[in-house]
């Protein structure tokens, strides 16, 4: 007798530099995804069907994972009980090695759930270096895990100031970038939160005589569009260096086209990280 398959939502991390994104791509890319490995560490625990990563959450290429989610669905052979939760996380974890990816838990799941539409809320973080001249002076332990934009200080109670023009219920047009699904995507998302905080580099207290300082920019919203984060971060830093002004922000809300973004603005990918989707 086959027994039906059981439906688990994972939570997993990944250092996305070396990956072209989140989502599954063809084998023969230079850059595959993040879901490819998982799939394949999910065959070697040897189930009767093939297994499918239903992602909550996509990310693009050099964009990083504190934690993303997914939901699948695993069917065992006849005899064989459905994985325990543990033994799920450290089976995947065993196959995924030497990848910087991780499992981090395992829930099993209703059979009507789905990762993606079930999420609540997703938290993103932007992490910020000031302090820098030339972008030699990025310590190496931090490359590839933040921006530091040119000039060494940005105005940060003008970015703050700015910030709050996001928050709340917007046609977020402007802060989109076109994809193949943009004709079919609403443009209007509602941000519950964006904060701009102070925080700490990795290992900085052994170097903080050179007197970088690291900034998270924090958001909060049930859902984003297409590297909506990464450019309200570029608009962000732009207010920061004078080149804007907060009021700026809301005159671009209100222009709803994604042709007034400032040309080159967009932050890059490196220093964005998925921080958390909420259930």
């Amino acid at each position: 007798m086959v027994c039906p398959p059981t439906r688990y939502l994972v939570f997993f991390q990944y250092f996305g530099t070396k990956y072209s994104g989140v989502m599954e791509t063809s084998n023969d890319q230079s850059l595959i995804g993040v879901q490819n490995y998982l799939e394949k560490a999910a065959q070697n625990l040897k189930p009767i069907a093939p297994v499918k990563f239903h992602i909550s959450s996509r990310t693009d290429a050099g964009v990083h994972a504190l934690c993303n989610s997914a939901h699948l669905d695993i069917q065992r052979a006849p005899g064989k009980p459905a994985f325990e939760e543990k033994q799920l996380v450290c089976g995947l974890n065993r196959h995924l090695k030497p990848e910087p990816i991780c499992i981090l838990n395992a829930h099993r799941v209703p059979s009507t759930f789905h990762a993606r539409f079930s999420a609540l809320s997703r938290t993103y973080i932007y992490r910020l270096l000031m302090g820098c001249s030339h972008h030699s002076e990025i310590p190496v332990f931090e490359r590839d895990l933040c921006w530091a934009p040119r000039g060494s200080y940005l105005n940060v109670p003008a970015m703050q100031e700015a910030a709050q023009f996001l928050v709340g219920t917007h046609d977020f047009s402007t802060f989109r970038s076109l994809s193949s699904e943009t004709p079919f995507q609403s443009p209007v998302r509602t941000i519950f939160q964006v904060d701009i905080q102070p925080s700490s580099g990795f290992l900085s207290h052994h170097y903080g005589h050179r007197g970088l300082e690291f900034w998270e920019l924090k958001f909060r919203s049930r859902s984003f569009l297409y590297r909506q984060v990464r450019r309200m971060v570029g608009a962000l830093v732009a207010v920061g260096q004078g080149k804007l002004t907060p009021h700026r922000i809301k005159e671009l809300l209100e222009l709803k086209d994604s042709r007034a973004f400032p040309p080159n603005a967009m932050a890059p990918p490196s220093g964005l990280f998925l921080k958390s989707v909420e259930y």
